[in-house]
């Protein structure tokens, strides 16, 4: 697999809100979602809001692939479960979005959140 430049991270990881969408069975990227991303190290991640069971996480499960527009960058990505780095992320988050509301910033603590935590990995396109 490949990594994230540096310049992608700092793009993509300053952004206040990034646009994701997975490609769905056919092959056809689906609808794209505003998130919040998180940069950890060398590596993005994103939360769904509603956990395991919102829609949008289950539609990643299925190829477990997607595309991110962000901070200026589009580009191809893999979906990874990546719940054993969870109170890293979780620091992650307060500190790049301390500035909100505690139920705004709370949705991407919970628990259900938590079990939906997903590390981006950038993929060559084929």
């Amino acid at each position: 697999m490949s990594q994230w430049t540096s310049d992608e991270l700092n793009k993509i990881g300053n952004a206040e809100e990034v646009q994701i969408t997975s490609v769905q069975r056919d092959g056809a990227l689906g609808i794209f979602v505003i998130m919040w991303v998180v940069c950890l190290g060398d590596d993005l991640y994103v939360r769904s809001v509603r956990g395991r069971d919102g829609r949008w996480f289950r539609g990643v499960q299925e190829r477990h692939e997607g595309r991110i527009h962000g901070g200026g960058v589009h580009k191809d990505i893999t979906f990874v479960d990546a719940n054993e780095v969870n109170d890293e992320v979780d620091t992650a988050y307060r500190t790049k979005y301390r500035r909100y509301a505690g139920a705004i910033l709370n949705s991407v603590l919970t628990s259900g959140a938590r079990a939906a935590t997903l590390r981006l990995v950038p993929r060559s396109k084929p």
